[in-house]
């Protein structure tokens, strides 16, 4: 049976997708979808049929849309995504990880919450926010906002988030109580005297979970690139080899441990851009040990764009797609695990998140 392969594009200006089959050549694109608001994340929950968007900003609110007919149609929600009296009112909905029985949404100012509905209302995990190194959060570039989610695949009550300007937090009792989990990655911008390997504090842009191996995570920093073996409780290095020790996005392969995509970016202070506007997707074999840049296709020349944290994804066929979205606005596609690339799709507004369905 031939498959279909969707491409969900989270921007500025809505959702957009596109649409191709197992060749991966050429794509259709629709949208935009979310009647065009800013969308941070789309994503797909397969067990449930259904794809999922959120977003919002200070002028709209946050809210979570949801499809479940393939994007064809949308309806939204935002009851119950709100802090208590008194609090800082939520700006936006940052990312998203549904799954069997519940639906997590990260948001601006930094905190968690769950639908147990299908998304039609939210509670806050009031855990994370009770944690006592609260009153000392402060935000990124980006705002103080929880952008990435990651489960426990055999555990419900285990999860991971990364916030900016943060760090990992962990719960092992479904977000009742948190621990930091930042040994071993740096904070250069800290004042001096004061410790570059803070108990919390450091900028996290990005984190992957390797395949097969909850425990083996990857965390793009604003202050380098790291990998953990023990679930986050402490941080190797895996800089050696890349030209920048800064970007955002990453992705994990979704068979082999070992394998990792990035985009580098020439730092946070010099454009952030691809450097030397040559764009190139650097693929590690080995864990970290070892990089290799990816360029056949891409622009080597005049590419002065960036890709954001939630920009790149990779898809689950045999011969596994990557694919990333630009602040440009263009789609890059490889059907061969990052050997060559096209480009799928241009001048969309600016890309905020790019994921991945793979359908029969």
């Amino acid at each position: 049976m031939s498959k279909r392969v969707m491409v969900l594009i989270g921007t500025k200006k809505g959702v957009f997708i596109l649409d191709g089959d197992e060749g991966r050549q050429s794509f259709d694109l629709r949208g935009p979808y979310c009647e065009a608001w800013p969308v941070n994340h789309v994503i797909a929950n397969p067990s449930e049929g259904a794809i999922y968007a959120t977003g919002g900003n200070e002028w709209f609110g946050p809210a979570v849309w949801k499809s479940t007919d393939l994007g064809e149609t949308w309806t939204h929600s935002s009851e119950g995504l709100k802090y208590e009296e008194g609090e800082a009112p939520i700006k936006t909905g940052w990312s998203l990880s549904p799954g069997n029985d519940e639906i997590y949404v990260g948001v601006e100012p930094a905190g968690l919450f769950k639908s147990t509905d299908g998304g039609q209302t939210f509670e806050h995990v009031q855990g994370l926010r009770d944690h006592p190194s609260r009153e000392h959060w402060m935000p990124g570039g980006g705002g103080l906002n929880l952008h990435t989610i990651l489960r426990h695949p055999g555990d419900a009550n285990q999860l991971w988030v990364g916030m900016s300007s943060v760090g990992v937090f962990h719960t092992a009792d479904g977000g009742q109580s948190w621990t930091p989990r930042n040994q071993g990655t740096r904070n250069d911008y800290m004042p001096e005297g004061m410790s570059k390997y803070p108990e919390y504090g450091q900028c996290v842009h990005s984190m992957a979970m390797a395949a097969g191996d909850p425990d083996r995570l990857y965390q793009q920093n604003h202050c380098g690139m790291y990998r953990s073996d023990d679930g986050g409780r402490s941080w190797l290095s895996i800089e050696a080899g890349l030209p920048s020790t800064f970007g955002f996005p990453s992705a994990a392969h979704p068979r082999d441990t070992d394998t990792l995509y990035l985009i580098p970016l020439n730092g946070d202070i010099l454009g952030r851009f691809v450097p030397d506007g040559a764009a190139a997707v650097w693929r590690t074999r080995d864990g970290g040990k070892t990089w290799e840049d990816l360029r056949k296709g891409l622009p080597q020349e005049k590419a002065f764009f960036g890709v954001l944290r939630q920009g790149m994804a990779t898809d689950s066929l045999p011969q596994t797609g990557v694919y990333f979205g630009t602040s440009t606005g263009s789609v890059f596609v490889s059907s061969d695990e990052g050997e060559s690339w096209v480009e799928a799709a241009t001048h969309l507004p600016t890309i905020t998140s790019v994921e991945t369905l793979v359908v029969n």
